[in-house]
């Protein structure tokens, strides 16, 4: 018999790029109205994400912590907060201590960023020497041209499984675009796990970041391997949503992914009765 003992802890934490084209300040809203526990921040062109006053102000007034920040590392955000990589996590680290966040979300360099990419992984650790904000590098993805020929686009490597990091973001999405099991890589990097993003996908050359249960990566394994072990991080839903028809249909996306993530959390726990999920 399910009790209140058996409600997941873990909290479900919205990534306000969930709701791309919608803006930074509208995450908030729905983060508060459909009971996730948190946010993360992805740094982005909107101006509102980049403003730490205005974040604060969004997150006292929604009363929805901001639990991480997910620093400026795409090509379309490369003038965001300047065009120095390290100058960017250095800002996005300041950010989360502000914010009172407990993590920092930033991508491997890019082969061609070749100062970021010089002892990127001693560096990263230097880094955290100076911070208890987890600065965890998340798992990328090779690129695939025509007649799925790969290449390694990323330095020292897409895959954050055989590189030193202490803290690790572990991307679904990601991992399916790599052709990688999402449940084997959580296994393999084991307690460096300190964050992970939640969405599915179907091993397409192309990051799609599906609703968890659309597409082909195990994740509702893995929501429950992470349940039963020491995880002591966030599963943050991670998912797009800019094809959706209208706000409803967005909401609606984001409301099955967040009672996946819950249910696969509680199935872990307990017998299979989920009435007590968290919220």
């Amino acid at each position: 018999m399910s009790t209140s003992a058996d409600v997941p802890e873990t909290g479900v934490v919205l990534s306000t790029g969930s709701v791309y084209p919608e803006s930074t300040a509208t995450a908030f809203e729905i983060a508060a109205r459909l009971g996730f526990d948190g946010v993360e921040v992805l740094v982005s062109t909107d101006p509102v994400s980049q403003d730490v006053d205005a974040l604060q102000r969004l997150s006292d007034y929604h009363e929805v912590p901001i639990l991480a920040i997910h620093a400026p590392c795409l090509l379309i955000t490369q003038f965001v907060w300047g065009n120095d990589p390290w100058a960017k996590i250095e800002r996005s680290k300041e950010a989360a201590e502000r914010l009172g966040s407990g993590v920092v979300v930033m991508h491997p360099p890019f082969r061609w960023q070749f100062d970021y990419a010089r002892d990127f992984v001693g560096k990263v650790a230097q880094l955290q020497e100076t911070t208890e904000v987890a600065l965890a590098v998340e798992n990328m993805y090779p690129w695939r041209g025509p007649g799925g020929i790969a290449t390694t686009g990323y330095s020292p490597h897409w895959s954050p499984v055989d590189q030193d990091y202490e803290n690790v973001t572990l991307d679904l999405s990601h991992a399916a675009v790599s052709h990688s099991n999402s449940l084997e890589m959580a296994k393999a990097l084991g307690d460096r796990v300190a964050h992970v993003h939640l969405a599915d996908g179907s091993g397409s050359k192309t990051d799609e970041h599906l609703v968890p249960g659309r597409g082909t990566q195990p994740c509702g394994e893995v929501l429950e391997h992470l349940a039963t072990t020491s995880y002591a991080g966030m599963i943050v839903l991670e998912v797009n949503t800019r094809r959706a028809e209208s706000r409803a249909d967005r909401e609606a996306d984001l409301a099955e992914s967040l009672a996946f993530a819950r249910l696969h959390l509680a199935a872990a726990l307990d017998d299979g009765d989920h009435s007590a999920w968290r919220r």
